[in-house]
């Protein structure tokens, strides 16, 4: 729904919120045309019902007005002696129309000073977890967003497992577009593993203001533009339309923004030319092809050399190559009768004599972490593995069109900046199409080389929003645009800022909560900054602690005073 469309829906709202109420306005001592004067109208009525006049405020906000509506109904009911769990039934199942049968139809006296206390330990406990709602949904909607790290894309700086607190302010707090959500879940209500929305009606995209723009190498959380999720627990075979608001959560670090020019050169990322330098908490990490003499232990590789991301060559014969029914299989070198195959290093193949181990790995690695474990007196040669330019690469960004790029050499390529223009020709338009199309709203048709937007010729397009390039620094194993493209500035979600727990093997769920494993060192760490996270546990533990004690003395003060 349109800005205008909204508006009018807003009007007829208040025409039915009038007729529905006037006359409870009258017998509370206000005047009837007080009930029709949009927002006006809601200001008086939280005097009427002998609440906060701010309530109106969390009337008028997304997702948190589906919890106040239904509150202020009950509200108004109980205002004119209209208290029993029959009205509380009839009100919230008739959408508040029940208001209106009393408006015409009951001698009702409206009760001024209307006690608010609970009349039952239920109704206590209800008001509490309402409210405690409404308060956790305003911090996370417009302030702070709690968020799991899922995957290690940005591995060294931000690891799985890591617990982020995600500020919305620094950007800008975008408001919800979805008007229909369950509070405080994102796509999926749990255990139900079904959408937690409704995809109609939505809002136009809003954003407040925020207090600084997304700067090149920031980590940033936003929504995948190309969500191939169903849910957050199922994946889909294609592309799922989602509304922007509930596409799946990324975080990525922007290495490129609005008006840069972006080349992937080896691996390395270069902007306007010259290559990028990453904060010294940020490692870049490759896989290398290592040979080596001896066995290399995921133990040795952990706890050593720092990495757990590996894979192991086995010679495996083709007939229990058949059996497995392996894929990706190398020939054997000198060998017809055999097969290389490379598998997880996390899979223990020791008892199983179909894999006989080779001398070969595929690990991936910092440049540190490389340089230490060539210091090893087993190892024989480390080979970075990097696709030559002009290689293909079939998942790269654009999945068509003349572009002979993959993940190790791309571009260059423009990235978009709100009210720049581009010529458009049949050669480009793969980098721009969902833009033009899906972010931006056109109708994009083709004959032969001409290219018609909204039914009319055109020969270049000026973008109406930023776009942002996101990568991960585990360059050869992270989902980033390079394999979907451009984030445009209505997908960002927030900043990451602090880790506030972090616990290894979070993210095998609970049937495996054996093995997790606490990082005590990275709780209550920044995401920013220089040098090794520093962990403010201690100092807020003794502030805890403190306020703790000033609760209790105050507590022991005020009963000795009574």
């Amino acid at each position: 729904m349109t800005l205008t469309q909204w508006f009018i829906f807003f009007l007829i709202v208040q025409v039915i919120h009038g007729l529905g109420t006037w006359k409870l306005y009258v017998k509370a001592g206000r005047q009837a045309w007080e009930a029709f004067v949009p927002v006006y109208n809601a200001v008086v009525l939280m005097g009427i019902i002998n609440r906060p006049k701010w309530w109106t405020i969390l009337l008028f906000i997304p997702i948190i007005n589906l919890i106040m509506i239904p509150v202020v109904w009950v509200e108004t009911c109980r205002s004119f002696g209209k208290n029993t769990y029959t009205d509380t039934a009839l009100v919230l199942l008739t959408f508040g129309l029940y208001i209106a049968y009393i408006n015409y139809t009951q001698d009702v006296t409206h009760i001024k000073d209307r006690s608010l206390k609970p009349k039952s330990s239920s109704g206590d406990w209800t008001s509490s977890i309402l409210f405690a709602i409404v308060a956790a949904t305003l911090v996370h909607t417009y302030f702070m967003q709690p968020f799991v790290i899922p995957t290690s894309s940005l591995e060294k700086t931000l690891l799985k497992g890591d617990f982020l607190l995600v500020s919305k302010f620094h950007y800008g707090a975008r408001l919800p577009m979805t008007t229909v959500a369950a509070p405080m879940v994102h796509d999926t209500l749990p255990i139900a593993n079904t959408p937690s929305y409704l995809k109609k009606p939505q809002l136009p995209y809003l954003r407040i203001p925020g207090f600084q723009k997304i700067k090149r190498n920031d980590i940033v959380v936003f929504n995948w533009p190309t969500d191939t999720l169903y849910n957050m627990y199922k994946a889909a075979d294609k592309k799922y339309e989602k509304p922007v608001d509930k596409k799946t959560n990324y975080v990525k670090r922007c290495v490129g923004i609005a008006g840069d020019s972006l080349e992937i050169k080896d691996g390395y990322v270069f902007i306007n030319g010259k290559q990028t330098v990453l904060p010294d908490r940020a490692k870049t990490q490759f896989y290398y092809t290592v040979i080596s003499k001896k066995l290399l232990s995921a133990t040795y590789l952990k706890e050593e050399i720092g990495t757990t991301e590996y894979n192991k060559f086995y010679k495996v014969n083709k007939a229990a190559a058949e059996r497995y029914k392996l894929r990706d299989v190398l020939p054997f070198p000198n060998d017809s009768t055999s097969y290389m195959v490379e598998l997880p290093g996390s899979l223990n193949l020791s008892q199983n004599r179909d894999f006989i181990p080779t001398d070969r790995y595929n690990i991936n690695m910092s440049v540190e972490e490389k340089e230490k474990l060539a210091k090893n007196s087993s190892i024989v040669s480390i080979t970075r593995n990097v696709k030559a330019k002009g290689e293909r690469e079939a998942t790269i960004f654009p999945k068509y069109g003349n572009f002979n790029w993959n993940g190790d050499n791309f571009g260059p390529i423009y990235i978009p900046e709100a009210g720049k223009t581009v010529a458009l020709n049949k050669n480009v338009l793969p980098l721009y199409k969902d833009i033009i199309t899906e972010y931006e709203g056109n109708k994009l048709t083709t004959d032969n080389d001409k290219i018609y937007i909204n039914g009319q010729l055109a020969t270049s397009y000026t973008f109406k929003q930023d776009y942002y390039w996101m990568m991960g620094d585990n360059r050869q194993n992270s989902l980033d645009a390079r394999y979907w493209g451009f984030v445009p500035f209505d997908h960002v979600i927030g900043k990451p800022v602090f880790v506030w727990m972090s616990i290894s093997g979070v993210e095998l769920g609970l049937k495996n909560i054996k093995n997790w494993k606490f990082n005590t060192e990275r709780i209550f760490t920044t995401v920013g900054g220089s040098g090794k996270p520093v962990s403010y546990l201690p100092y807020f533990l003794v502030v805890l602690l403190a306020w703790q004690g000033y609760v209790f003395y105050k507590k022991k003060k005020t009963k000795k005073e009574e």
